[in-house]
């Protein structure tokens, strides 16, 4: 079984533990490694910034692009660059794993749409709109009084340019008001790229009912993400409320809407039944055994996800 994860916080643990870790082998929960033993197809690495804590948020995501960069260079014979489906499918055929840049946290734009192709240049195919704070684009989830607010003025622009660019708007984090405004100004397939059903478990980082049938209506994507606060809410994250979870998306929006979104390396990864990539077979067992057919748990796990790159990367 192939893997395409669309969410991982790897980036972030590499730039706290400076030149002592490294890509290859660390104890993290995805190194490459344990991506090779997932029979990984692509990894989604986030430079996620939390933009109350440093000086200049555009400056350290460059940071953060770099020291990735730098990561891919020193294990090119294992990893490579993918911006888009073409190549996504050229690195496989070399044997080699994909890495998407993606940008969590709109804020690194700076309010800048100069930011946003400055990023595009570098390789970045995906932005997480917002994370916990307010910025240029729009509001969070995670405050009550935001829940309803929709985009700002520059997040209808960036918007705009991320489609006519071929980047994938990610609306996790992102508020209701503003996941209603991203779907009724994107063109193209957007996603929610590590979130789960609100019905299940109601986390406000959660997607409704209305919600995944909006984004699979879109060809998007949700990410099945294995914090278990958006799980469960209890000191655990177990295989069967990931269970709960897809089988209830599966219901609201169909096969085609169900990716995967681990958020591992953002997570604690203590309290997770797959704390690492290298164990994500694991799922896919309990899938089989649960009854979903050897084709639908593959659309799980990479095809609904290649799907979404050809449709939007560019």
């Amino acid at each position: 079984m192939r893997v395409i994860d669309l969410h991982c916080d790897t980036v972030m643990k590499l730039m706290q533990g400076r030149e002592k870790v490294n890509l290859r082998k660390n104890d993290f929960s995805v190194d490459l490694e344990r991506l090779k033993k997932s029979n990984s197809m692509a990894q989604f690495f986030a430079l996620f910034i939390e933009k109350q804590y440093v000086d200049n948020a555009f400056e350290f995501c460059m940071d953060m692009a770099d020291r990735i960069h730098e990561e891919i260079k020193n294990n090119n014979e294992i990893i490579k660059l993918a911006t888009n489906y073409e190549e996504l499918i050229k690195n496989n055929e070399e044997g080699k794993i994909s890495a998407f840049l993606t940008i969590e946290e709109g804020g690194a734009l700076k309010g800048k749409l100069s930011n946003l192709r400055n990023f595009y240049k570098l390789g970045v195919r995906l932005i997480t709109l917002t994370w916990n704070y307010e910025n240029e684009i729009g509001y969070p989830n995670k405050n009550i009084d935001f829940i309803n607010k929709g985009l700002k003025d520059f997040g209808l622009e960036v918007v705009e340019e991320m489609n006519n660019l071929g980047m994938v708007i990610d609306v996790s984090h992102l508020s209701d008001g503003g996941f209603y405004d991203v779907a009724k100004h994107s063109k193209d397939p957007f996603v929610a790229s590590h979130s789960n059903a609100r019905e299940i478990c109601g986390h406000r980082r959660n997607l409704t009912d209305e919600m995944i049938k909006i984004l699979s209506n879109k060809g998007g994507v949700t990410g099945i993400n294995f914090e278990r606060s958006f799980l469960n809410n209890e000191e655990r994250s177990n295989i069967e409320d990931m269970l709960r979870h897809i089988n209830h998306i599966y219901d609201i929006g169909g096969i085609d809407v169900i990716a995967l979104g681990t958020d591992l390396d953002g997570i604690n990864s203590k309290g997770i039944e797959i704390d690492n990539i290298g164990d994500i077979h694991k799922l896919s067992n309990a899938l089989l055994k649960d009854g979903f057919t050897e084709d639908e748990v593959e659309k799980i796990f990479y095809k609904n996800a290649m799907r979404l790159i050809k449709d939007v990367m560019k």
